[in-house]
C-alpha cells in the first residue's frame, strides 16, 4: 500500500506542473482571441461589399481585391495624414524618451530635499484624465499662438507621456546595482558620461517599452488632434478617418480598409519589440 501511495504521489507531482501549464495556455489563448478575432474580422470585412458585411458578417470574403485599399488610401488622403502622424509621433516620442530619461535619472540617482514632492505632478499625470485640464491647456496654447500648428499636438503628447516614462524608467534604474555607478564615479566619469556610456546600454528594454507605449498612444490619439488642429494639411490619421463616415451613411468596406492600413504597422511595431516591452515592464516593476 505504501508503495502504491508513493507512486500515486509521484504521478500527481509530475502531472501538476503539466496541468497548470495546460490551463495557463488555454486561458492565454482564449484571452488572445478576444483581441485577435476582431482584427481578423476587420481585415476580412475590408474585402467584402457592404451588403456582404451585414448579411454574412462572419463569413470569409469571396475575393481579395486590394483596389479597395488603394481607394481608401486615395479617397481619405491617408498619405498626407500618415506623414503628419509620423512627424508628430517621432518628435513626441523622442521628447518623451529624452526628458523622461533625464528626469528618471535625477530622481533615481540623486538624493535631494522635496524629491518626493516633485514626483507628485507625475503621479497626477497618471491619475487625471486629459479632459480634466484640457481647457487650461488650450488657453496656454492659444496664448503662445501654438494652436493649429504641429506643436499644439507635440507638446501635449510629450506632457502626457512623461508620467509613465518617468515611473517606468525610474523603476528600471532603481534595479541597477549602485556599485556600477560608484565604480564609474571612481574612474572619473561625470553624470553625463555615466548616462550615455553606462545607463543607455543597460536601459534598452526600458526605453523600448516606453517608446512602444508612446508610439501607440501618439499614433492613435484623437481628442486633442480634433480640437487643436483645424488645418487639413496638419491633421493626423485618426481625424482623417472621419472622411469615411457620413451623416446618413458610412462606407464600411473602405473604412475597414483604412483602419487596416493604419493598424497593421502598429501591430508590427509591437511584434518587433514585444520581448523588450515585457522585459522592461517586469524588470522595472521589481523595485
Amino acid at each position: 500500500m505504501s508503495t502504491e501511495r508513493t507512486r500515486t504521489e509521484r504521478t500527481r507531482r509530475r502531472l501538476a506542473p503539466r496541468t497548470a501549464a495546460v490551463i495557463y495556455h488555454v486561458v492565454m489563448v482564449t484571452a488572445s482571441l478576444f483581441f485577435v478575432v476582431p482584427l481578423i474580422w476587420m481585415v476580412a470585412s475590408s474585402f467584402k461589399t457592404k451588403r456582404e458585411i451585414f448579411e454574412s458578417p462572419f463569413a470569409p470574403p469571396t475575393s481579395f481585391d486590394l483596389t479597395v485599399w488603394t481607394s481608401a488610401w486615395e479617397r481619405g488622403d491617408l498619405g498626407v495624414y500618415a506623414l503628419n502622424s509620423v512627424l508628430t509621433t517621432v518628435v513626441s516620442v523622442a521628447g518623451i524618451l529624452v526628458f523622461g530619461l533625464l528626469a528618471a535619472y535625477a530622481f533615481s540617482r540623486f538624493r535631494f530635499r522635496l524629491s518626493r514632492w516633485l514626483l507628485l505632478p507625475f503621479v497626477l499625470g497618471l491619475l487625471l484624465p486629459v479632459q480634466s485640464y484640457i481647457t487650461a491647456q488650450s488657453r496656454w496654447l492659444d496664448a503662445f499662438y501654438l494652436l493649429d500648428t504641429r506643436w499644439a499636438l507635440i507638446l501635449p503628447y510629450i506632457g502626457l507621456g512623461l508620467s509613465l516614462a518617468v515611473f517606468l524608467l525610474k523603476g528600471y534604474l532603481d534595479t541597477l546595482p549602485r556599485e556600477l555607478f560608484e565604480a564609474a564615479r571612481i574612474d572619473g566619469a561625470g553624470d553625463f558620461r555615466m548616462l550615455v556610456q553606462l545607463v543607455l546600454p543597460l536601459m534598452r528594454p526600458g526605453l523600448a517599452t516606453v517608446a512602444t507605449f508612446s508610439i501607440l498612444s501618439c499614433w492613435n490619439e484623437f481628442l486633442l488632434a480634433m480640437l487643436y488642429i483645424q488645418d487639413e494639411d496638419l491633421r493626423t490619421i485618426p481625424i482623417g478617418l472621419l472622411a469615411f463616415t457620413g451623416k446618413y451613411s458610412t462606407d464600411y468596406p473602405t473604412l475597414f480598409a483604412a483602419l487596416s492600413i493604419i493598424t497593421i504597422p502598429m501591430i508590427g511595431i509591437y511584434v518587433i519589440f514585444h520581448r523588450q516591452v515585457i522585459s522592461g515592464i517586469t524588470e522595472g516593476s521589481v523595485h
